[in-house]
């Protein structure tokens, strides 16, 4: 499917993915205004979310990087870098897999590189902050508000304690192309990536922001949106 997407800027498109429950308009305004003075900047609604509707959640990943090879191509995109986030670079990464072909440069954030041994109950208690989210009406009324779609229906995927696709971020091995892998300092699973990855492959180059965990492009954005600038300039 062609996903919803707002495009502003013009020169070499960057596209940035969103997290969970959120749309690149809602969540990454901070970073379009940044970089679309000198980069075409493209924020696609990821299936199921935002404008993006779609009823069918299963295969999640995989999907997600069939509509965003499907949506550059309506927008003749050739090739791009990509930038994600949590939900968006677990999407960004299989998309990197996928369609090598199509990416410039991949910049991952918030996610985890191996399964943790708590992992059941790690998703337990994200189990239980789902349903505390559903029980808040402004937290519901929110939701309604941006989404067309059935987002609870996206909350229940995650809900399965196999939901994560820990076998795609345990491999960066064969990413022939320039990866920068950023995280917030506060969240020890995804900091284990900087020394994991580089490790891995020679093409990835790894950053930990101070005072951030996470969502750290929303935490620390000026900070993100410099290290990112620097590392396509760096690579580009």
């Amino acid at each position: 499917m062609i996903l919803h997407t707002e495009v502003s800027g013009s020169g070499e498109s960057i596209v940035f993915l969103h997290t969970g429950l959120q749309t690149g308009s809602t969540e990454l305004d901070i970073q379009r205004k940044y970089f679309k003075d000198d980069y075409q900047v493209i924020l696609p609604d990821l299936r199921g979310h935002g404008q993006s509707v779609s009823n069918d959640v299963n295969n999640y990943f995989n999907n997600s990087a069939e509509d965003l090879a499907e949506t550059l191509e309506s927008l003749d995109v050739e090739s791009t870098h990509i930038v994600g986030c949590s939900l968006g670079a677990l999407v960004g990464l299989i998309f990197a897999k996928k369609f090598p072909e199509k990416v410039k440069t991949l910049t991952l954030s918030g996610i985890i590189p191996e399964k943790p041994s708590d992992w059941v109950e790690m998703n337990k208690k994200d189990i239980e902050h789902t349903e505390k989210l559903l029980k808040d009406p402004e937290t519901v009324v929110y939701f309604d508000s941006i989404h067309k779609g059935n987002w609870r229906e996206l909350l229940q995927t995650t809900q399965e304690s196999d939901w994560y696709p820990f076998n795609e971020t345990a491999d960066l091995s064969m990413l022939d192309l320039p990866v920068l892998y950023i995280v917030g300092e506060h969240n020890a699973h995804e900091t284990a990536g900087v020394l994991i990855y580089p490790k891995m492959n020679k093409n990835v180059h790894s950053s930990i922001i101070p005072f951030a965990g996470h969502v750290v492009h929303l935490e620390q954005p000026e900070i993100y949106n410099k290290i990112l600038e620097n590392f396509l300039n760096y690579d580009c």
